[in-house]
């Protein structure tokens, strides 16, 4: 069965309530988990917390008391949005995304961080209760990354997509804009031989192109993490992964950083290239499931809402991030400050 075809069936059993589909035969599931559990028995061990990036960045741009004020941002997901395996709150993805939406803005960013190591998809509704259930205005945009947890540890392909669904869901009914950075590779992951290799990629893949048709439905965007963001980490993996293998070392999370952000500032209108289609750029407009296997395969690529039941595949331009420490906001009106 293609990837479309079976990524069209776990988000169709997401949205109406069908039961688990299985991705790949359940003796292949069986070995590509427990190999995936044997390499993960390093995963993580002596990295400690990931260092905390709430704050205010870009604060030369003017502070909270300045109108139109800071624009706010929430990191959502696992370990990997969270920043485990880096040691200085600049290094993590959500700090690095967040200076990097202040430079293109030319305006603070408020970020705060609700990302935990671990995570699986169920943990999103707590996550974004966490961000709405205060006395402050919504975020004006989010980025959740999420799933490798959720295949490694068996949850059926169809809840992991609901799951994922309903929290954008609420999210873009508060107001926020979303973008999604799908299910990466497990593949990548070093101490995984072929074949299983091979079957771990086949998972992840799939599950990363069904997310992407869930969440695009409901108007988000997704940037497809892939090998974890493209041939540098399969020329590099040693400067790319952290001491575990598994986690991005600091270069590796720029590097994801990097991809990420062009379609969080358009998500805001903010980036200088548009949401057309641009062949040049070998982009396309496709039905969702194309598309969504489409990026699935590709690390980097964007898929957003196009043209009623077609989509656009977008390979934007990336631009190097800029890192800064946070600096501690003070409270304003609403108290929306970590």
């Amino acid at each position: 069965m293609s990837r479309a075809r079976t990524a069209r069936r776990i988000a169709a059993g997401a949205a109406y309530g069908g039961g688990g589909i299985g991705l790949v035969g359940a003796a292949a599931v069986g070995l590509v988990l427990a190999e995936v559990q044997f390499a993960k028995r390093t995963v993580g061990t002596g990295l400690g917390e990931p260092p905390r990036a709430d704050g205010l960045y870009g604060s030369e741009f003017g502070g909270p008391e300045q109108s139109p004020g800071p624009l706010r941002l929430g990191m959502l997901g696992d370990s990997t949005a969270a920043g485990l395996g880096v040691r200085r709150a600049r290094q993590t993805p959500a700090a690095l995304l967040a200076s990097g939406l202040a430079a293109v803005a030319e305006r603070p960013v408020e970020l705060r961080n609700v990302a935990l190591s671990g995570a699986m998809s169920d943990d999103l509704d707590r996550q974004v209760g966490l961000l709405l259930d205060r006395d402050a205005p919504p975020p004006d945009v989010c980025v959740i990354m999420i799933g490798a947890n959720d295949v490694t540890r068996r949850m059926p392909p169809t809840q992991s997509v609901r799951l994922l669904t309903s929290a954008v869901r609420r999210l873009r009914l508060a107001g926020s804009e979303v973008v999604v950075g799908t299910c990466p590779d497990l593949g990548t992951i070093e101490p995984v031989y072929q074949p299983l290799r091979w079957l771990a990629r086949r998972v992840s893949r799939q599950l990363a192109a069904a997310q992407t048709i869930g969440v695009v439905a409901l108007g988000a965007r997704t940037v497809s993490m892939g090998d974890l963001l493209g041939p540098e980490f399969a020329a590099n993996p040693r400067e790319m992964f952290g001491p575990d293998s598994y986690h991005p070392s600091a270069e590796g999370y720029a590097t994801a950083a990097m991809a990420v952000l062009p379609t969080l500032c358009a998500a805001l209108g903010l980036w200088p290239e548009s949401d057309r289609l641009d062949v040049s750029r070998d982009e396309d407009m496709l039905p969702v499931a194309k598309a969504a296997s489409a990026a699935a395969g590709q690390a980097g690529t964007e898929v957003t809402a196009g043209r009623g039941p077609w989509v656009l595949l977008k390979h934007r331009r990336r631009r190097r991030v800029p890192g800064e420490d946070p600096a501690p906001a003070a409270p304003d009106a609403a108290g929306f400050v970590p």
